[in-house]
């Protein structure tokens, strides 16, 4: 059952559409079929958020589950008419860059640190807290759907992997509202820096952001191969640029692993 802007008053100061749901199985195929069916219902920065996702998708087609109230799921609508297609790869960094900035802005004060990791899962002290999932709406090119799952009030004995954290296991609180505005705020600002041709300025700040750029990696990629090196940047595209010796390999999709 549908809740409008239940319990998230900030979030809705940035944004046209916040809708609210106890639970779905994923908000990402909700939104891109709410999309397709009802296009001027579901305008630029529109949100779908529920704290219990019961089949949520990763990067490669990963599952992702979580007991009910532990993690909040959130998709957005990115109206992409303004970016150039050549720019539109940093749309998946931007949404990772704002909700690195917006756990950072959690944990103030706490001691934990939140990074980047290439292209766009969110680390605190080196457990994975956020993944972010893009997709273009099939059929409406100009229109992407970001999903991030945030594990929020997730024990240590529920994380799904020893590589993962969340808010409440590094004893951390997170104000759900104030988390999801600061995310759709940053968002919004580094997709109109995009558009105004302001990529320079994109580019060096995700940069610092990024954890992975500087450090040995393995990269598994889509054809099954897999790519050792140093990342040594991110490109004009913003797809990692891997170093194996004399050799420069660019990577635009890829499970990236940092050795050290």
């Amino acid at each position: 059952m549908p809740i409008p802007e239940a319990g998230y008053p900030r979030t809705a100061t940035h944004s046209p559409r916040v809708q609210v749901v106890e639970t779905t199985d994923s908000t990402n195929a909700d939104v891109v079929a709410a999309v397709t069916a009802d296009p001027a219902g579901w305008p630029h920065l529109s949100v779908l958020i529920t704290d219990d996702q019961r089949a949520g998708r990763g990067r490669l087609d990963r599952s992702w589950t979580a007991p009910a109230g532990t993690a909040l799921a959130v998709s957005v609508v990115v109206d992409a008419t303004m970016i150039p297609p050549a720019q539109r790869g940093w749309i998946p960094l931007a949404a990772g860059a704002a909700m690195t900035r917006a756990v950072n802005h959690q944990l103030s004060g706490h001691g934990g640190t939140a990074e980047l990791k290439w292209p766009n899962d969110v680390l605190v002290d080196g457990g994975k807290i956020c993944g972010i999932l893009s997709e273009v709406v099939p059929g409406s090119a100009d229109t992407v759907v970001v999903g991030a799952g945030v594990n929020t009030r997730m024990s240590r004995a529920d994380l799904p992997v020893s590589t993962a954290t969340s808010f409440a296991a590094i004893g951390a609180d997170c104000d759900d509202d104030r988390l999801l505005a600061d995310f759709i705020d940053g968002l919004a600002k580094t997709l109109a820096r995009v558009a105004h041709d302001d990529v320079d300025r994109v580019h060096r700040e995700i940069e610092k952001l990024c954890a992975t750029v500087g450090r040995e990696v393995t990269v598994s990629l889509p054809d099954g191969s897999t790519l050792q090196g140093t990342a040594a940047r991110l490109d004009a595209e913003g797809r990692l640029v891997v170093e194996a010796g004399t050799i420069e390999t660019v990577v635009s999709a890829g499970d990236v692993v940092h050795v050290r």
